[in-house]
C-alpha cells in the first residue's frame, strides 16, 4: 500500500485539504482528509480526479494549425481531413496515436474514449489482420498508460444511399454483418483487459443506413457503450428528413439506438423533441466545445439536455485543443454567448462532467473521483503559475483559471504516467506529425 498526502484535493463535491489517500492494487483504499500524517508523500496543488475524454480522433491531431486558417466551412475541412487519413498504416498510426494519448495524459486526461473509423487499406482492402488500425491504438494507449474505450464505428455511406468515395472506402466494412464480425474478433483479443474497453459507434445517420441501425439495439440492451455523431450540422438534419421524414434524433429513437449507455456526440442542432427523446433515454451528450467553435458547427443546447435527463460530458474530438480545462469553461461561456446571460454551469458541475460523468460514458463506472474502491486516478494543477496565482485553491481557479500547461502530475490505476515534462511530450508529437507532413 503506498500513500499520499495530497495539499488540497476534490472530494465528494468539495475541496479538501490535507487529503490521505492510500493506493493498494491501483485503487484507493483510504481517503482520510484533514490528515495530519506525516508517513505519507507530499503532493504540493491541487488535485482532482482523472479526467475523461469522451471523443477523440487521434488522426485529426495531425491537422493542428493546418486547418484553422482561411474560410470555409464543415465540409471544406473534412477534405483536408481526408489527406492525413489517406497517409496513415498501421505503423505510422501507433506513432501518432502514442503522441497524441501523450499529450492527452499530460492535459489529465487518464481515459480516453477513441471513435475509430479508419479500419482498412487506402483502396479498402482489408489489412492481413482486419483489425491492424484499431489494435494500433489499443497498442499505443496500453504503451503510454492510458485508459482507452475504442469505439469501433460502422460507415457504410458517404451520405444517405450513396457508396463510399475516395479515402471513405477505408471506412467502409460493405455489409453490417462483416463489421459485426471484425467487432468480435476485436473484442476477443483484447479479453479481460481492465485498461481497455471495446465500445461500438454509429458514424451518423448520413453514413449508417435506417436498415442497418437495427444491429446496435442489442449493444445498446446490453449496457455496453454506444456513440454516434448526431446533429453536428444543419446539412444533416435537412438531408435526413428529406430521406425519412425524421429527425436524426426521431431516427435512431425509432431503432432501437437510444438508451442509457449511448453518447450522442456534439447534439448540437436539436428540435425540442430531440432534447426530450435524448433525456428520456437518460442518454449521454458529450460535447467537444473548442472542435465544435473551431469548425463553426454551432452551440448545443447543454443546459436543456441536462434538465431534461441527460448527462453532459466532454470530449476534444478533433484535438484543434487538448485541454480539459478549456472545455470545461468553454461549455459554460458559450452558453453565455448564446443566452446573454452568465452562470449556467457550476465549476463543480463541470467537474462531474469531465471526470465521473465522462468515465461513466466509455464504461469506466469505478472511475473519476477520489473515494474507496476506485481507481486511483489523481490530476494535480499548480496553483502559483501565471494563470493560477491569485485565483484561490478551490475547484473555480481549476475550472475557470487552469490550463493544460499547469498539470504537473498524473496518476493512472495507482500508477505515475506523468511527470511534468510538457517538453518532452511536445518533442514527440513534433517528431511524429513531421513525418506525416514531410
Amino acid at each position: 500500500m503506498t500513500g499520499y498526502l495530497l495539499q488540497h484535493a476534490w472530494v465528494e463535491g468539495r475541496i479538501r485539504d490535507a487529503v490521505r489517500v492510500d493506493i493498494e492494487d491501483g485503487r484507493f483504499a483510504r481517503v482520510t482528509p484533514d490528515s495530519g500524517a506525516a508517513d505519507a508523500a507530499r503532493v504540493p496543488g491541487l488535485t482532482l480526479p482523472g479526467f475523461a475524454n469522451t471523443h477523440s480522433h487521434a488522426f485529426h491531431r495531425a491537422l493542428r494549425g493546418r486547418t484553422q486558417t482561411g474560410g470555409g466551412t464543415f465540409w471544406t475541412w473534412r477534405e483536408q481531413m481526408y489527406a492525413v487519413a489517406s497517409r496513415l498504416d498501421p505503423d505510422s498510426y501507433y506513432r501518432l496515436a502514442r503522441a497524441v494519448y501523450g499529450e492527452m495524459l499530460a492535459a489529465g486526461y487518464t481515459a480516453v474514449g477513441e471513435f475509430h473509423y479508419l479500419h482498412h487499406q487506402p483502396d479498402g482492402t482489408r489489412y492481413a489482420d482486419p483489425n491492424a488500425m484499431g489494435g494500433a491504438l489499443l497498442a499505443a494507449a496500453g504503451d503510454v498508460g492510458i485508459r482507452i474505450t475504442l469505439l469501433d464505428t460502422l460507415y457504410l455511406s458517404s451520405g444517405f444511399g450513396a457508396p463510399p468515395q475516395g479515402v471513405q472506402r477505408r471506412f467502409d466494412d460493405r455489409t453490417p454483418e462483416t463489421w459485426q464480425d471484425r467487432v468480435a474478433a476485436l473484442r476477443a483479443s483484447v479479453g479481460p483487459d481492465d485498461a481497455a474497453r471495446i465500445g461500438v459507434a454509429a458514424h451518423s445517420v448520413r453514413a449508417v443506413p435506417d436498415t442497418a441501425l437495427k444491429v446496435f439495439a442489442p449493444e445498446v440492451a446490453a449496457g455496453g457503450p454506444v456513440h454516434v455523431h448526431l446533429s453536428e450540422q444543419v446539412r444533416e438534419n435537412d438531408e435526413c428528413r428529406a430521406a425519412y421524414g425524421l429527425t436524426p434524433t426521431r431516427l435512431l429513437a425509432e431503432h432501437g439506438v437510444l438508451g442509457p449507455t449511448t453518447s450522442a456526440v456534439h447534439a448540437t442542432h436539436l428540435t425540442e423533441e430531440d432534447v426530450r427523446l435524448l433525456g428520456e433515454a437518460r442518454a449521454f451528450a458529450s460535447f467537444c466545445p473548442t472542435t465544435e467553435r473551431d469548425l463553426g458547427d454551432g452551440i448545443g443546447p447543454s443546459r436543456r439536455l441536462t434538465e431534461a435527463g441527460a448527462v453532459v460530458t466532454l470530449g476534444s474530438d478533433s484535438h484543434a485543443v487538448i485541454d480539459p480545462f478549456e472545455e470545461m469553461r468553454a461549455l459554460e461561456l458559450d452558453e453565455r454567448l448564446a443566452s446573454h446571460q452568465r452562470g449556467h454551469w457550476s465549476a463543480a458541475e463541470l467537474l462531474t462532467a469531465a471526470s465521473a460523468a465522462g468515465h461513466r460514458s466509455l464504461g469506466f463506472a469505478d472511475a473519476g473521483e477520489i473515494a474507496v474502491g476506485h481507481r486511483a486516478d489523481l490530476v494535480t494543477i499548480e496553483l502559483a503559475s501565471p494563470r493560477t496565482a491569485g485565483a484561490g485553491d478551490d475547484e473555480h481557479a481549476a475550472v475557470f483559471a487552469a490550463g493544460a500547461a499547469d498539470v504537473t502530475r498524473v496518476m493512472v490505476d495507482g500508477r505515475v504516467v506523468f511527470d511534468g515534462d510538457h517538453g518532452g511530450i511536445g518533442a514527440a508529437l513534433r517528431e511524429t506529425i513531421g513525418r506525416i507532413w514531410p
